[in-house]
């Protein structure tokens, strides 16, 4: 049995993976990262509307075990040090398959020191300066995110964008938006290869391109190296060209800056392409194929791969966007895209999110701490609570997700929502909106399931 220092295992079905094919009992244990911030409310929200619902669908068969697991805040809390995501809240992810998190503070600016309580940055450690608390302020670290997706290998950031009844948004084409973002997760230049400006590297890396090509870079730049491999492309195409198998959907675009960076964005159209047509049988049409074998008409049962450039996928999803159904992309503009797509809809709660890997599965709230908020009931839960819904998915526990939605969809459609939407809905002239709390939302959501 492993054994942990601050997480405990509850009793429960360990999830088990074969493949990435998961195994689930009826009482799964689940990992729960409360975040900082307004984590400490929204996540104890969704917690209690996934009880209901998998209550509600199983007649009380079925149960989620959830483990805490400590990172951000509670790490510095639970184990002292300075360490936001130690080794055993990865470890313990692992081990148990699946988890949940809300938000995590992320250092922006060049300060040495953040405190993850309001997520103040100065240049030393000890009491916050703003909020004066003692055992908050960490070292200046890496995005506790970006150190989950690369040290559990988690390649593919999932982001389903649709519409919802009810949500004021600005593009009139958006009750036409339902599609799925695949991006890939820890290569181009998020992996982290950034060298300031006069560093030993950036200097080592402007002398090599001066002697193996001639070309000058400016002495004073900052250098980033942007990988983008044969493997990482492959294998997040793959996942996204299997999601549109299974959810039988149209089409899979593939979106990259491949006119510009051609061994980069456009290998990794190219790697894209080999996948579909080589890896699926012939499930896949390519556009070519289909003007040149098919008459530009889809034959039955055929799923179109396509490619487009990155700057015009931001124009065609405003006014076309039931074209597309999956989207793969490289890690940046999978980051530009997803949270661009979201604003179409509304916004809401800034849309759920998925971590996926092998063999391990990390669901999350995609947006900020907002520490302003924190402990006082008030923001919008939608995000993680539909991200709980992804994971019920993933666990195959597809009546419960369902159960979900639809609550999330009533309650919006009846006016019984947060004040992000109460206001914006109140401004469109409604004037049956009722503003709830966070936990009210829940509560809304759940007596609408």
């Amino acid at each position: 049995m492993v054994s942990f220092k601050q997480v405990h295992i509850p009793d429960g079905d360990l999830i088990a993976s074969d493949g990435g094919v998961l195994k689930v009992g009826d009482h799964p244990v689940v990992g729960v990262l409360r975040g900082d911030g307004i984590g400490i409310d929204i996540t104890p929200v969704m917690q209690k509307v996934v009880d209901a619902a998998v209550e509600k669908t199983s007649g009380g068969r079925r149960q989620i075990r959830w483990c805490p697991i400590y990172a951000g805040l509670e790490a510095l809390q639970r184990y002292g040090g300075t360490d936001v995501l130690p080794q055993e809240a990865v470890d313990a992810i692992a081990h148990v398959k699946v988890a949940i998190k809300g938000p995590f503070t992320t250092p922006i600016g060049e300060e040495t020191h953040v405190c993850l309580h309001c997520a103040h940055q100065q240049m030393h450690d000890g009491a916050c300066d703003a909020c004066k608390k003692t055992d908050g302020v960490a070292p200046r670290f890496r995005s506790i995110n970006v150190g989950l997706r690369q040290r559990l290998d988690l390649y593919a950031c999932v982001r389903p964008i649709r519409y919802f009844d009810g949500v004021p948004c600005p593009n009139k084409w958006a009750d036409r938006v339902n599609f799925v973002i695949f991006r890939e997760n820890t290569e181009d230049v998020y992996a982290g290869h950034d060298f300031e400006r006069g560093s030993d590297v950036a200097l080592a890396i402007i002398d090599l391109v001066k002697k193996m090509t001639g070309r000058d870079i400016r002495p004073d730049s900052g250098i980033g190296v942007k990988p983008i491999s044969e493997t990482g492309s492959k294998r997040l195409v793959r996942k996204a060209c299997q999601w549109a198998v299974d959810q039988n959907l149209p089409s899979v675009t593939l979106v990259h800056k491949g006119n510009i960076m051609k061994f980069t964005e456009g290998s990794f159209a190219r790697w894209g392409y080999e996948v579909a047509t080589r890896e699926f049988g012939d499930r896949f049409v390519t556009e070519k194929a289909l003007w040149d074998q098919f008459g530009g008409k889809m034959p039955a049962g055929k799923i179109l791969i396509k490619d487009r450039i990155a700057d015009s996928i931001f124009q065609q999803i405003q006014t076309r966007p039931d074209e597309y159904s999956v989207l793969a992309l490289p890690n940046l503009n999978g980051d530009y895209l997803s949270d661009a797509a979201i604003a179409l809809v509304g916004g809401l709660g800034l849309g759920p999110g998925a971590n996926i890997g092998t063999d391990v599965a990390v669901f999350e709230a995609t947006h900020g701490t907002a520490p302003k908020y924190a402990g006082q009931d008030k923001v919008n839960p939608g995000s993680i609570i539909l991200s709980a819904v992804m994971m019920l998915n993933h666990m195959g526990w597809n009546e419960a997700a369902e159960r979900i939605t639809a609550g999330v969809a009533a309650a919006i459609r009846d006016g019984h929502v947060t004040y992000d939407l109460a206001r914006q809905m109140k401004s469109e002239g409604r004037t049956d909106v009722t503003e709830v709390s966070c936990s009210g939302f829940g509560n809304a959501v759940i007596d609408r399931m």
